[in-house]
């Protein structure tokens, strides 16, 4: 019985040992254990983007190549969800937002999309060290700056600039028809009436997701009211019931009589590829469609399309852009920063925008490496008056966006003016 009660403790021991060995090691993070496996997930960089098609890809992979060259032992997890042009990607980085369970860094419009959505909401740490030490705080303009900032607090760099107000056309029709693009509403319209009796449907849209209708709305109201007086609206300093944009809303109702008939089962890129097939001859969008036409249908800038600015928008800028920021809450702030330093550095702007067709928005960027419209744009971009857009999330809160977005889909079948004003302005109270 002794002998047997010697070897039984000696067998605990043993089994005490063991185990004591076994969470030593875990908890040192050798071997396949949990703690391992998190600590590996935790180190990764992960950038998270809505950047999946032709073009957008290739910039991003682009600049994640630089960052890794520049960075190898920082691994990088390239987290873009494709499909809704961002609103997929935007409903999976509000559910992880709310749970405390943020990426790296991720994808948002400068403006009230970042003020509104998640600096207000406490979400984000400021920047202003990393602009100081990276010395950009005399690189980008002060209205861009002024987009990603609040209470005098950086909360985001711009990767790059995209433009709203642009009108491209297909060249071959304008030229066979001896007509000239229209720099105003009167020429627009007679341009419209001409394309109409040939049989050429002369706008091309596609509002199958209703913020290409509102885009175009946007650059009606940029022409009436002009930058200052169209901020003044989302401040709620001009009522939505002032003449001018009742006479924005009258001209998009007449705009809209010389639009496709089937744009409701079409997204942009179908109404880009009707100008682009001599279909259509002209199209409102933002000059993501410049990347459309040269990346994916292989078109020549100013040989198969040409572009000018929308109507009565010259010298105005009307400003997209995309950016990213530091999260709270991340476990790598430092590899961040790292990757936010190349993103917003001149080799990082250059890898990524002249593959997706967007400019920098950095003011001294390499202009060799971008084509003819690039250059065009980047030198509007410096000289004109910038404004943020409402379509892109960048001039007004979510919310309110969504109520206009939903106006502006009924008013494109009914076209009744009245009801569209009292729906803005009813909309309007969310901005108070």
């Amino acid at each position: 019985m002794k002998k047997f009660r010697i070897l039984l403790a000696f067998l605990l021991v043993v089994s005490f040992a063991l185990e004591a060995c076994n969470n030593s090691e875990k908890s040192t993070g050798s071997g396949d254990g949990k703690n391992n496996k998190e600590s590996s997930k935790a180190a990764k960089l992960e950038i998270f983007s809505w950047w999946t098609g032709a073009g957008e890809e290739d910039g991003l992979l682009a600049l994640l190549d630089l960052f890794s060259e520049e960075y190898p032992d920082i691994k990088v997890e390239n987290a873009a969800v494709a499909g809704g042009a961002g609103t997929n990607a935007k409903a999976v980085l509000a559910s992880r937002m709310q749970g405390n369970d943020p990426p790296s860094t991720f994808q948002v419009h400068g403006g009230e999309e970042l003020n509104a959505s998640w600096v207000a909401a406490g979400k984000m740490e400021p920047l202003n060290d990393l602009y100081e030490s990276e010395g950009w705080n005399d690189k980008f303009p002060q209205d861009l700056i002024d987009m990603v900032s609040k209470d005098g607090k950086i909360y985001s760099v711009p990767v790059n600039i995209h433009r709203s107000n642009v009108l491209w056309y297909n060249k071959k029709i304008f030229e066979e028809n001896g007509l000239q693009p229209p720099a105003t509403f009167d020429e627009f319209f007679a341009v419209s009436e001409q394309l109409k009796d040939k049989g050429i449907t002369p706008l091309a849209l596609g509002d199958k997701e209703p913020w290409t209708a509102t885009h175009i709305f946007e650059n009606i109201l940029l022409a009436k009211l002009g930058p200052d007086d169209y901020k003044k609206l989302w401040t709620g300093d001009i009522s939505f019931k002032d003449d001018r944009v009742v006479k924005s809303a009258e001209i998009f109702a007449k705009m809209i009589g010389y639009i496709n008939d089937d744009h409701s089962s079409r997204n942009w890129q179908d109404a880009s590829q009707l100008v682009a097939n001599g279909e259509a001859a002209m199209n409102i969008m933002g000059d993501w469609a410049k990347g459309y036409f040269v990346n994916d249908l292989k078109l020549k800038v100013n040989e198969d399309f040409g572009y000018v600015v929308t109507p009565e928008t010259d010298g105005y800028f009307m400003v997209i852009t995309d950016t990213f920021g530091l999260p709270k809450g991340v476990k790598n702030p430092d590899d961040v920063k790292k990757f936010l330093g190349v993103l917003g550095s001149v080799e990082g702007q250059d890898a990524f925008n002249p593959l997706k067709g967007s400019i920098p928005a950095r003011i001294d960027a390499e202009v060799s490496k971008y084509d003819e419209y690039g250059k065009a744009a980047m030198d509007d971009f410096k000289a004109s008056k910038l404004t943020p857009s409402l379509a892109h999330g960048s001039a007004a809160p979510e919310g309110f966006l969504t109520r206009v977005n939903q106006a502006v889909n009924i008013f494109v079948t009914q076209k009744d003016v009245d009801q569209f004003i009292n729906a803005l302005e009813t909309a309007a109270q969310e901005l108070k």
